[in-house]
């Protein structure tokens, strides 16, 4: 397999599905299934079943061409391939089923070539046709239920076929990232598709190593090794079986009962005690992206001041939100990336707890005696988080009231516009981890910035799509990460929607029995090259 250089990606999505990984847990299911048979540490196919537990349940189908939800992601890394794919631990993009790099024929004009022999789980091979379809039916405008994934494609005009091996894709600009761009599309058998959707999105056809042989929401999730699978990440199990365990308890017994061998969302008192990282079983909290922000209705008086919304932030004492609220599972945020993050740059506004300086800008405004509701979304991870900031506001003149719901009826009430401020996660490095996807997420042109915290008309925005524009095009890294810099110190400065802290996602796994496997820095678990000891 071919190395790739690391780029930043362009993301412009309109996002109306936008916390995506901010999913509500479902119900616990029952045992699983396991087997001592051993696979190969060199990640060819082996035996043994991988059993794990997983904390989100399958709330919409597998199309990967519509879904967002944590389960079916996770899932589909196993199931389908792009032409190229990006690897879920280490973030970098490797050959899937392009046979090579794609080759430029001019500015905007790029052939790919399709790997020797690679075929679905059905048997039947993978052709230019399936490729562009799979491009034309996320490129089509008149299907709305792909909008999510088109936006993350704004520069491709078309991709249409030269013979029998290769595909030709146009663009409408001179784009420098399209490599890093294409794991987005997975690449589906048209016939099976225009079979029928519905059940394709039920129990879906791809050409990764796993296919899914069972699916029942609220239960399991189970896979077989595909046999037909000739690429680079061959599966290291005979199968897989999920369990859906969205009580932290019933994850926490599925691991400690060896009933699973690997499990997500650890809880916190349980990577605070330590009493999983003992004998073969490991636990790993690892930095990641995923956040919680503080957003304002910007249309709204006073928080169309910016130093009403600075004065909210350095209010907040987040050493204490961290270690007391999270259980040390976060770090405060010191840019709008995690400081873990390779193209992570410090801003020039850096939020620390300080209630004289809140206190002074509030004076400053003529808002010193401020009184409002706050939303707060139910999730579990916040529920501390919540009471912890209303009393730190108070300290600073801020009373606040506390208004908890779940996503759903949050984001209700914040698009039509009957809202002040919102605390609330989200994690968009599911589709890319790189500076342009994560910051166009929340600051490009769409739902958030027209609508939810109404900034979209300002001098600042404008200039943030300017800098993110010459960032995603241009091919000189160094001028690039200037952009992205100014950007950082922009978003930080006018603190209309900033992260309060990222977040650690903690995972456990039994290493007697997971030959290869790792953490990831999203939501999910990946057994991409993971075998059964």
């Amino acid at each position: 397999m071919k190395s790739l250089s690391k780029h930043r990606w362009q993301y412009a999505v309109a996002a109306t599905a936008a916390c995506a990984m901010a999913l509500t847990a479902c119900s616990s299911g029952g045992g699983s299934t396991q087997s001592d048979s051993k696979g190969t540490a060199s990640g060819e196919s082996g035996g043994g079943v991988i059993t794990a537990g997983v904390a989100y349940d399958m709330n919409s189908g597998f199309d990967p061409g519509t879904t967002s939800g944590a389960l079916p992601l996770a899932a589909n890394w196993h199931v389908f391939e792009g032409l190229m794919d990006r690897d879920p631990v280490t973030a970098e993009p490797y050959l899937a089923l392009a046979k090579e790099e794609p080759k430029k024929v001019d500015d905007k004009t790029y052939e790919v070539t399709l790997r020797d022999g690679a075929k679905f789980s059905n048997g039947d091979p993978v052709t230019v046709d399936d490729v562009v379809f799979s491009f034309s039916r996320i490129l089509d405008p008149e299907k709305k239920e792909t909008g999510l994934y088109r936006a993350f494609l704004p520069f491709i005009e078309k991709v249409e076929k030269k013979d029998d091996t290769t595909v030709v894709i146009k663009l409408k600009y001179p784009y420098a990232l399209l490599k890093e761009r294409l794991p987005l599309v997975k690449i589906v058998p048209q016939k099976v598709v225009e079979a029928g959707e519905d059940a394709f999105k039920a129990k879906p056809t791809g050409s990764g190593p796993y296919m899914i042989t069972e699916a029942t929401p609220k239960s399991v999730v189970k896979f077989e090794k595909n046999p037909n699978y000739n690429g680079p990440k061959p599966a290291g199990a005979s199968g897989m079986e999920w369990k859906v365990l969205g009580d932290d308890s019933a994850r926490l017994t599925a691991m400690q009962s060896n009933t699973a061998m690997a499990i997500e969302s650890v809880p916190a008192i349980a990577m605070q005690s330590g009493q999983l990282a003992t004998g073969d079983t490991k636990a790993e909290a690892v930095d990641s992206f995923g956040l919680a922000f503080m957003m304002f209705n910007t249309k709204k008086a006073p928080f169309n001041d910016k130093r009403v919304r600075q004065a909210f932030f350095y209010a907040i004492n987040y050493d204490e939100l961290v270690k007391t609220g999270l259980m040390g599972l976060g770090n405060p945020a010191t840019s709008y990336l995690q400081e873990s993050h390779p193209d992570y740059q410090r801003a020039a506004t850096v939020y620390n707890h300080d209630v004289e300086k809140a206190k002074a800008l509030l004076k400053e405004a003529g808002q010193e005696n401020l009184s409002l509701k706050l939303n707060i979304t139910n999730h579990a991870f916040l529920k501390s988080v919540g009471p912890m900031v209303q009393q730190n506001l108070k300290e600073a003149g801020i009373n606040v009231e506390l208004q908890e719901a779940d996503s759903a009826g949050t984001y209700k009430q914040v698009d039509s516009g009957d809202y002040s401020v919102l605390i609330a996660p989200g994690d968009p490095s599911v589709f890319g981890n790189d500076p342009d996807i994560l910051l166009r997420w929340w600051y490009g042109k769409n739902i958030w910035s027209e609508t939810r915290y109404g900034w979209a008309d300002s001098p600042e925005f404008a200039k943030i799509q300017e800098l993110l524009d010459q960032a995603a095009q241009t091919e000189d890294k160094a001028a690039a990460k200037a952009n992205y810099k100014q950007v950082y110190d922009i978003i930080a400065d006018n603190a209309v929607l900033y992260p309060l802290f990222h977040r650690k996602l903690p995972t456990a796994w039994n290493a007697a029995k997971l030959d290869g496997f790792k953490p990831v820095s999203t939501t999910g678990l990946s057994f991409m090259g993971v075998s059964v000891k």
